[in-house]
């Protein structure tokens, strides 16, 4: 089962580029991590001062490991010396997953590995 970590976070606009650029190492330590698949930080197009997050974990011991280690912790902590002012950050169990589009280059909002109900 993978995990999904998806929200948002809110800091002083004006320190957003020097945030993001104190942050560039530390995304870039906990992609070397096991289990991590993708880890993102970036500035919301439409929210002045507020940071996208996305990650993807292979497991939920691979979050685990993450969050015991540095990379989270510098990052905790740099993110918060910034102006925090919210955040909104979710974990998401992920049991099915599928491409977006099928063989036909159709998008697909189900999902169909699915078993139907008749």
């Amino acid at each position: 089962m993978k995990i999904i970590i998806s929200g948002t976070v809110d800091i002083d606009p004006e320190k957003m580029s020097a945030a993001m650029a104190a942050g560039r190492p530390l995304i870039d330590g906990a992609l070397t991590q096991d289990g991590c698949l993708d880890y993102d930080w970036c500035p919301d197009p439409t929210t002045e001062g507020r940071i996208r997050v996305f990650e993807r974990w292979a497991s939920q011991e691979a979050l685990s490991n993450h969050f015991n280690n540095h990379w989270y912790t510098d990052m905790r902590d740099a993110i918060g010396s910034f102006g925090l002012r919210a955040a909104d950050v979710l974990k998401y169990k992920v049991e099915l997953e599928e491409p977006v589009y099928d063989e036909t280059g159709t998008p697909r909002a189900d999902f169909l590995t699915e078993k139907k109900d008749d």
